[in-house]
């Protein structure tokens, strides 16, 4: 489980503080089973309100990358030991000629 971002403690723990302010004042009650109501449902709107910040998108991936593989795919093969030294056969010979 990934730990919260700064934004969403801050935007969490004002939720819980300010609606339970709110609701207390509004509410006026003083009897404590209403305070635990308050209390709860604070924290569960100051959960929910932390829950829904938007999270940081990932970056994204650098495109050379991504072009340096599809290159490499489509590039011809290394010649083998082989190969070179038929090609260095092929090649004509130039003799001196006796005079």
């Amino acid at each position: 489980m990934p730990r919260p971002t700064t934004a969403q403690l801050a935007y969490g723990s004002c939720t819980v503080i300010l609606s339970t302010l709110a609701m207390l004042l509004l509410s006026q009650t003083s009897s404590g089973v209403g305070i635990t109501v308050i209390a709860l449902s604070a924290l569960a709107l100051g959960l929910l309100v932390a829950l829904t910040v938007p999270l940081p998108k990932p970056a994204p991936k650098p495109a050379s990358r991504t072009v340096a593989r599809s290159t490499a795919s489509t590039t011809a093969p290394a010649p083998t030991p082989a190969a070179v030294e038929s090609e260095a056969v092929r090649e004509p010979v130039h003799e001196r000629t006796g005079s």
